[in-house]
């Protein structure tokens, strides 16, 4: 028996990933591309801006923790553009504590999602979020 995915209305949509654990990073790309996203993937910060205007994501994963500017300046750098603003970002990060997940909310993450997160979840996560996206645009 072939295991066949499921239809995804949201297949084609653009994700820019941004987490500098390699293994994290391209479990998230594998398992996003399989399901007919886009996907581009950062492994530090200092690329966001160009990936930003050139990938033109519809929807950004973020790790907090990374090598060169932490996930929290990417959030306050996206304030800049009134464009990048209305990209969802979903923050997939190791901490845990309520004063991480305050401070991310605060800057414009609009979900925070503790790792490890069960691929299962980030998906239906991105999900809603999308269609929230979708639903904003069309209403």
């Amino acid at each position: 028996m072939t295991k066949t995915r499921e239809s995804n209305p949201n297949a084609g949509a653009r994700i820019l990933v941004v987490e500098d654990n390699e293994a994290s990073r391209q479990l998230m790309s594998d398992y996003l591309e399989y399901y007919g996203y886009q996907v581009m993937t950062l492994p530090r910060g200092s690329m966001f801006a160009s990936a930003m205007q050139h990938f033109l994501p519809q929807l950004i994963l973020l790790d907090l923790k990374l090598p060169d500017v932490d996930g929290y300046s990417l959030l306050q750098q996206r304030q800049w553009c009134p464009d990048w603003m209305k990209v969802p970002v979903i923050v997939v990060s190791a901490f845990a504590f309520q004063a991480d997940q305050q401070r991310a909310l605060e800057l414009g993450a609009c979900q925070y999602l503790v790792k490890p997160v069960s691929l299962t979840h980030l998906k239906q996560s991105i999900h809603a979020q999308l269609n929230c996206k979708l639903a904003e645009s069309i209403g």
